[in-house]
């Protein structure tokens, strides 16, 4: 009921559930252009957000899209777009301005099969890398993986969360089958959602702000909206003033702050069964909930097995897979791609132990019997 009050327990798919975690987490603007599987999210919000006393607005197309949210952030709003991989590959030249400007915002990726149309209305997870590599430059974003309509709730607050307290830009990439599947979803009261508030400055609007200027956790205070601040925004190489500064020292200096500034995100993952594993199956979004079914099998046949599901895909859990890459002979990674997640998992094991991809060109899931085949053949 777009009237209501979603709280308490619900039955309802994952984007329809993304939708109800962005109202949450205050979002109070949305831009997007429809596209398949991702469309019904922001239908949701269309209807919902009169409610509450924000807009949405429907785009000529994507580049808009992921350009309006930045400009509805500047203007004091929490904001996000939603899009599939052709529209995610049109947003990359504005989610490198949202990272160079530190613009606090969220993209929702509904994934699909590709390249290009590819398979509209079918499950991929072939976009991960884009999600982190896609704009050019030196950069650092912060990308989620639900692998259930709960989750999607639950991580799109977690994501509008961090973007405000990192000023970056997050990606949600969820894919379709999560985002059309229908799950018991539970929505707690407001009081039960913490949600982080933009960080505002407390230097005076007469001159002694600086845009730019960061916290000793190297991220700046953004001014509050209204109350006489003027300053600069650019997506060139600037100084703290917020002003172009066309020299190597700059340069060097913010691409690193960009970078350094999430060192401390938080690195979210499920793991069970690791202790004693032989073998650790490192999944994420709907993969992970086939791969369950396959570490069901073959535990059931005296392999010791272990679980990994990779949560916050960027930044990547590095010393997690690194600590594991010592106490285990090999790790399978099953994905809906033909090996992406997996040379990170490969790079961070460093040669202490195999990497297995388990690959699929998406437009289905895999059968669990193609990753027990996989444990199976790690063990050997």
């Amino acid at each position: 009921d777009p009237k209501g009050v979603l709280t308490g327990v619900h039955f309802m798919d994952g984007d329809h559930a993304c939708c109800e975690g962005a109202l949450a987490a205050g979002s109070r603007f949305a831009a997007g252009y429809p596209i398949t599987p991702s469309t019904e999210v922001v239908e949701r919000f269309a209807a919902r957000i009169p409610t509450v006393g924000g807009v949405f607005i429907q785009m000529e197309d994507e580049l808009a899209a992921s350009i309006a949210i930045q400009g509805a952030v500047w203007g004091g709003a929490k904001a996000f777009t939603v899009t599939s991989g052709p529209g995610f590959s049109l947003m990359m030249e504005h989610i490198g301005l949202a990272a160079m400007t530190e613009t606090p915002c969220v993209f929702v990726n509904v994934q699909r099969g590709g390249p290009s149309t590819g398979l509209p209305t079918l499950p991929a997870q072939a976009d991960m890398m884009q999600a982190r590599w896609g704009s050019h430059g030196d950069y650092g974003i912060i990308a989620l993986c639900p692998n259930s309509p709960q989750e999607c709730f639950d991580l799109t607050i977690e994501a509008f969360n961090q973007a405000e307290r990192f000023r970056v830009p997050v990606m949600l990439m969820m894919d379709e089958v999560v985002g059309h599947m229908t799950e018991k979803v539970v929505i707690p009261s407001a009081a039960g959602i913490d949600v982080f508030p933009r960080r505002l400055t407390t230097a005076k609007p007469n001159g002694d702000f600086k845009p730019f200027l960061p916290d000793d956790d190297l991220v700046p205070p953004m001014a509050p909206v209204g109350m006489g601040y003027n300053f600069h925004v650019t997506g060139l190489t600037h100084d703290e003033r917020g002003y172009p500064a066309m020299n190597p020292e700059t340069q060097d200096r913010l691409v690193r702050r960009l970078l350094k500034k999430l060192d401390s995100a938080p690195h979210l993952y499920e793991a069970e069964g690791i202790d004693g594993a032989d073998v650790v199956v490192v999944s994420y979004g709907i993969t992970s909930r086939v791969a369950q079914r396959a570490i069901g099998l073959a535990r059931d046949k005296g392999v010791k097995v272990g679980k990994f599901r990779i949560i916050t895909a960027w930044p990547f859990p590095d010393a997690e897979i690194r600590d594991l890459a010592a106490r285990v002979k090999a790790f399978v990674v099953p994905e809906l791609n033909l090996g992406q997640m997996s040379r990170e998992v490969e790079r961070a094991a460093a040669g202490q132990a195999r990497t297995i991809p388990v690959t699929h060109a998406g437009g289905s899931v895999h059968r669990p019997e193609q990753i027990l085949k996989a444990i199976e053949e790690a063990v050997r």
